[in-house]
Order: C-alpha cells, then sequence, then structure tokens
C-alpha cells in the first residue's frame, strides 16, 4: 500500500504527504470508532436514531429548515440509521486504506457539517469542525497519494481527479 516515490503533487516534500496521510487515517479511524461506538450504544436501530436527533431537534440551536431535514429523518429512522451507518463504516475504510480518498475525504467534510450543523448548542463546537476541515483538507490536498492504495493508482494515472 505503499511506495517510496514522491506522490504527484508532493515531489520534494513527502513530508507533506506523510502529513497528510497520517491525518487521513485519523479521520479514517475516527470513522470506524465512531461506528463501533454507535452500534454499542444502539444509534443504528430506528429507536436509538430518532431517540438522538429528536434530542438535536429539541435541544439544538440549528437553523429550523436544518430542523425539519432532521425530522424527516427521524421520522424514517429504518432507512436513515442504516444509511449512517453504512456512511460512517465505509468512509472510515477508504480513508484508512486511501482508496478514493479525494470524493470520500469530500463526502466525509460534507457529513461532518451535517452533523455539526445538527449539534449546534449540544456539543463543543470545536467537536466536529477539526475533523470537519481536516477532511476538507484532505480533500484538497489528495491525501491517499502516500500511504494509501491511491498511491498505487496514481502511478497508472497521474492526473486523476479521484486519488
Amino acid at each position: 500500500m505503499t511506495t517510496n516515490e514522491s506522490p504527484v503533487g508532493f515531489a520534494g516534500n513527502p513530508q507533506a504527504a506523510n502529513g497528510l496521510a497520517l491525518v487521513r487515517l485519523t479521520i479514517g479511524a475516527m470513522f470506524i470508532s465512531t461506528f463501533f461506538e454507535n452500534l454499542g450504544k444502539g444509534l443504528y436501530t430506528a429507536g436509538g436514531y430518532s431517540s438522538l436527533i429528536n434530542h438535536y431537534i429539541q435541544a439544538g440551536h440549528s437553523p429550523a429548515a436544518w430542523k425539519a431535514v432532521m425530522g424527516f429523518m427521524a421520522s424514517h429512522p429504518a432507512m436513515a440509521a442504516p444509511g449512517q451507518a453504512l456512511t460512517e463504516i465505509s468512509l472510515g475504510i477508504l480513508l484508512v486504506i486511501g482508496l478514493f480518498t479525494r470524493p470520500a475525504a469530500f463526502v466525509a467534510f460534507l457529513f461532518l457539517t451535517s452533523l455539526w450543523v445538527s449539534e449546534w448548542g449540544t456539543a463543543w463546537i470545536w467537536e466536529l469542525l477539526v475533523p470537519m476541515l481536516a477532511s476538507l483538507g484532505l480533500a484538497v490536498g489528495r491525501a491517499g497519494r502516500a500511504w494509501g492504495v491511491d498511491a498505487r493508482l496514481s502511478q497508472r494515472r497521474p492526473s486523476s481527479p479521484w486519488c
């Protein structure tokens, strides 16, 4: 999964590539650990999911339009809960192995942004803001091109926007 060659965009600066790869692994591990934590708490069940989302609606300070979106999700937990579980574990795995890193990191940014807005007023503001912006940095910085499957794929297609 690793290469000794400098990834495209990091020629002459492998430390930057290694730093982004370290952040990528950390964010991926965060998603995987969150998946198992939420699984253990029963938050991917219909009752657990809708209870949590309804708590955010009642206690949070997110905009009314966003609370309407959350209300829709809470009223369809049989689809939303497994969808969130699949999103979290998939993003975690893709980021850890460094496959399709740019799109995975961008989806992680959007997903974490939605969670951040949902939790306004119920959690410390930096709790999701830091990994959210780190995910955006991973997408911009092509973080899969060191220590990941994308490093191998980019050797064949250096201009690929996916890695």
